[in-house]
């Protein structure tokens, strides 16, 4: 490339770097706005909700959309995180921030020990070591009854007060609390997204032999990336346990790793804001279609089908690609 072209490349690419910017710009301005303006038109309990899982499938994206890596097995730091949670709140008494904080580190530990065993394989046989793993998760909830109550689960969690001031008893009290955490989260996955790590971490899903070739560890950028996943994952377990006073067998369930699953493609694979409208959508669903039953799994099932077909980039990639624009 001669220094003219190069001076065109990065003459061109400032533009594109700065109106990305400032449509991030806007899109978290209108997040920041419905999480303030929400709570006044909608139940602040179906807000809490979405929010929760927006953070999972956040958590979720994260791993697959920029470090290419497929995990069946998410549910196990959702649900561990919750479970933990709510034990402690329940249990020990503690605090609501210095639980969600207990059930975020179990969520890590987790991570840890099973992204170190996952990343030694790559493809289908990552994705199958993640679900197995996930499965004995779910079986040791199933029998350690003492720490999840079994088939009862942890139930009449107490929300507590924050910092052993402010009590959390009430919704409204409780939303503040859980979109405040919310925000944090996903200012926090930005800033990854798009510092050095993440930028590496794209590097590697596209062409991880060239990205060792230049001296990357590839391997402990994976490790890195599964552990953050997990540890948002566990965040989102973490406040819903509070939020619903419960901790259950659904958390660890592998459907729930469907779900994270679902919300990511649905809302946008691999785009920052993506999952929480895929999450807004799911959960939508599955509140409103309800009185539906079973037929409500079917329902999300065409919707699945519907957006790998039409369009695999999914709603917000479909929206991005129309206005030439990255969300």
């Amino acid at each position: 490339m001669t220094a003219v072209s190069m001076e065109a490349a990065r003459g061109g690419a400032a533009p594109r770097s700065k109106g990305r910017h400032r449509s991030h710009q806007i899109a978290f301005a209108v997040i920041v706005a419905l999480v303030l303006v929400s709570p006044f038109f909608v139940y602040p309990v179906f807000l809490m909700k979405v929010m929760c899982f927006a953070l999972f499938a956040l958590a979720f994206n994260l791993l697959l959309g920029y470090g290419g890596l497929l995990s069946f097995g998410h549910a196990a730091y959702f649900g561990m995180a919750s479970y933990m949670t709510a034990y402690a709140a329940k249990h020990w008494g503690w605090t609501p921030e210095v639980s969600v904080l207990a059930g975020v580190a179990l969520a890590a530990a987790l991570g840890l020990v099973f992204g170190a065993l996952a990343i030694r394989r790559q493809g289908i046989y990552f994705s199958m070591i993640t679900l197995a793993l996930a499965q004995m998760v779910f079986f040791f909830c199933l029998q350690a009854v003492g720490f999840t109550g079994g088939e009862d689960g942890i139930q009449a969690v107490p929300r507590g007060s924050l910092f052993g001031l402010v009590p959390l008893t009430s919704d409204n009290a409780l939303y503040v609390f859980v979109a405040a955490v919310f925000i944090a989260a996903l200012v926090m996955m930005y800033r990854i997204i798009h510092s050095p790590f993440g930028q590496v971490l794209r590097a590697i899903r596209d062409n991880e032999p060239r990205a060792i070739s230049l001296g990357y560890h590839a391997s402990r950028y994976k490790l890195g990336v599964f552990v953050l996943s997990a540890t948002f994952a566990g965040l989102g377990g973490s406040v819903k346990a509070l939020v619903f006073q419960l901790a259950s067998l659904t958390d660890v369930h592998w459907s729930m790793s469907g779900e994270a699953v679902l919300m990511a493609l649905v809302g946008g694979m691999g785009t920052v804001f993506g999952p929480l409208l895929g999450a807004t959508v799911i959960v939508t669903m599955q509140n409103y279609l309800a009185s539906f039953g079973a037929w409500v799994t079917v329902i999300q099932g065409v919707v699945f089908v519907l957006c790998v077909l039409l369009f695999r980039e999914g709603i917000l990639g479909l929206v991005a690609r129309k206005t030439r624009s990255q969300l």
